[in-house]
């Protein structure tokens, strides 16, 4: 994907039906509930989140778009290390220093985009 940071408003329109569907794949794959999907996306409104999953969006935000370019990097670097358990691995607790103990969905989690930028980086130096 694009980074988000030099994508204009008509290819941010182009690429939000495809960015939220595989958003929303990725959700159910990872067994996502809808606040643990309000927080990925950044967003405080459960309407918004239904109204995304219709589809009623023109255009989605530049930091909306970041954030699904993160979880789709983390997707993709873990179903190449994990092929098997990949899906689960998001859940399970993490000894790595940067998640404390904790899943890597915690982390996600918070709220803060930084957040889905660090575990990505920590997928891509697991992948080498």
């Amino acid at each position: 994907m694009v980074v988000a940071s030099v994508v204009k408003a008509k290819d941010r329109k182009d690429l939000t039906g495809p960015a939220l569907r595989t958003f929303f794949r990725i959700a159910d794959a990872w067994g996502l509930k809808e606040q643990e999907q309000m927080r990925l996306l950044g967003l405080d409104s459960r309407s918004t989140l239904q109204a995304w999953k219709r589809g009623a969006i023109a255009a989605l935000s530049k930091d909306a778009l970041e954030r699904i370019s993160y979880v789709m990097g983390i997707y993709k670097g873990l179903h190449i290390l994990l092929p098997k358990t990949a899906d689960e691995w998001v859940r399970k607790p993490n000894t790595a220093p940067i998640f404390g103990g904790r899943s890597a969905l915690d982390r996600m989690s918070s709220g803060n985009v930084a957040d889905l930028y660090v575990v990505r980086q920590y997928i891509d130096a697991q992948r080498g």
